[in-house]
């Protein structure tokens, strides 16, 4: 398949040119000198959010400083830099900048937690400097451009680790061998939750952005939106496709890597279809709330579900998040996590690590003992230390291939159509486990006095992929709108290369 034309390659020099006259390195007072060590040191882009937990993490560990903070919101930059400053008592770089950051910042590794649409350029300019880097889930905003962050990181030799921090829990490892290693028999499908409260983001946009964002940096290669389409400016990104992956590229692309990690498939799924919609309130956003994706691989399905309302419609006015649905295997356990049904019995994994275990009866069985592991961020700086991607836990292209399944889930439900109940019961009827999910996906929007007999749920297309090219195929007419959405028309000079 053609590369789409605004792809075209940019090399380094390019790419340090454009930083050398966009945007403005902060002269911080205590702009610091470096010291004549071994330390590693660690400059972090995007720090609002998650960034603070990469702050925390780096700045904590021995032999490791936090010399360089690069974020687009001076506010939130000036904030971060003297906080980091004071815990580690050396001086602390701010930047508005990543591209100045890399050429001026006298960094060896990069650590990001943008938003989701610079996720996968910041990693590769970053490599492209020479440096290692530490890429936050999901690994990309689309799947065309995860995969040539992979490539660039396997031509470079440098290091780069994705944000699925699940695969460091002991526990969950421990857990996935004793199903990979059959003690449950045949795995008969995997199921990804991602429970989570999510309430309505109001109407009418119109949003402020923050007086002193380079606003032009912050969209990089998307779209530069004015007016806003969302009022609250540095969290909702994650509802809007131009920005973000809704909550299954938000959250559950935990819960999606570690059910893919059981299956044990290093490709994306042959065919991947979405039921869903933003269902049980009318705001600004546009991803669903509410939404089944079916990855249809040869050996076992994995289905994966999103469910931003409560139990029932009483509790979006009455402790919201203290009301969310549990899993049907595991009443009472958080719906934040993944149920692995096997011939042999059940497994039950949470984004805590938690495992519960049971038999074909119902019996509950021991879960095996945990591994000893690394926290994400220290297996990060270990491989960095040892060269050798395999010593990761998360390596990029683990963490692309789980965000990749987020990206064609939403794919199938941009290219469906509004169904109606009776539609789309004949249309999965075939599908036993899937009819079941969608039926109990149906009671669960009921009880917030959502009518799924009238034409409210999107139906998406079963999408043919090809694993190997990760291109759709096979699908004619489709492909071509499938495709489109497989990667973006990015914005100069924000523009993710390929990588032959």
């Amino acid at each position: 398949m053609k590369i789409p034309s605004t792809t075209a390659a940019i090399d380094r020099r390019k790419v340090l040119k454009y930083g050398a006259g966009f945007g403005l390195a902060l002269a911080w007072p205590n702009s610091r000198v470096l010291g004549a060590n071994d330390d590693i040191r660690v400059g972090i882009v995007g720090v609002n959010g998650r960034g603070k937990s990469h702050m925390d993490a780096f700045s904590k560990m021995s032999g490791v400083r936090v010399t360089a903070l690069c974020d687009a919101d001076p506010a939130v930059l000036d904030a971060r830099v003297n906080k980091m400053a004071d815990a580690q008592k050396i001086s602390v770089a701010g930047f508005a900048d990543m591209r100045d950051m890399f050429n001026k910042g006298e960094i060896d590794v990069m650590s990001t937690a943008t938003p989701n649409h610079w996720h996968t350029l910041a990693g590769f300019w970053a490599i492209q400097a020479g440096l290692d880097a530490y890429v936050e889930k999901p690994i990309s905003h689309n799947v065309w451009e995860g995969r040539q962050l992979v490539k660039l990181a396997r031509k470079s030799g440098k290091i780069c680790q994705g944000g699925t921090q699940s695969r460091s829990l002991g526990s969950i490892q421990a857990a996935v061998k004793f199903v990979q290693d059959g003690k449950l028999g045949r795995i008969k499908y995997v199921k990804g939750m991602c429970y989570k409260p999510r309430a309505s983001i109001g109407k009418g946009g119109g949003g402020e952005i923050p007086e002193g964002v380079d606003y032009n940096l912050w969209c990089g290669p998307a779209a530069q939106e004015a007016p806003l389409g969302r009022q609250r400016f540095h969290y909702d990104w994650h509802w809007f496709y131009e920005y973000g992956n809704g909550d299954m590229g938000n959250q559950g692309i935990h819960q999606m890597d570690v059910a893919r990690w059981y299956l044990g498939e290093d490709k994306i799924a042959p065919r991947s279809m979405s039921i869903g919609g933003r269902l049980g309130y009318d705001d600004d956003g546009e991803t669903p709330n509410t939404q089944i994706v079916y990855h249809d691989y040869e050996a076992a399905p994995l289905i994966f579900e999103t469910r931003g309302l409560p139990k029932a419609k009483k509790f979006q006015e009455d402790n919201w998040g203290k009301n969310m649905d549990s899993p049907d295997e595991f009443p009472g356990e958080s719906g934040i996590g993944l149920v692995v049904v096997c011939e042999g019995g059940t497994v039950y994994t949470n984004a805590r690590g938690d495992v519960l275990m049971k038999d074909a009866d119902g019996k509950p069985i021991e879960a095996p003992v945990a591994f000893e592991t690394e926290d994400i961020f220290t297996n990060f700086i270990s491989a960095v230390k040892s060269r050798k991607v395999e010593d990761q836990y998360a390596d990029c292209e683990e963490t692309h291939i789980s965000s990749a399944l987020c990206h064609t889930g939403l794919i199938s439900h941009r290219l469906g159509a509004l169904k109606s109940n009776e539609e789309i019961l004949e249309q999965i009827k075939d599908d036993a486990t899937l009819t079941g999910r969608y039926e109990s996906m149906g009671e669960h929007l009921a009880k917030n006095r959502v009518d799924v007999n009238a034409e409210s749920i999107v139906l998406g297309p079963m999408l043919k992929f090809n694993p190997e090219t990760e291109w759709a195929e096979g699908n004619g007419e489709l492909d071509e709108l499938a495709n489109r959405l497989a990667t973006r028309e990015y914005r100069e000079p924000f523009v993710v290369p390929a990588v032959l």
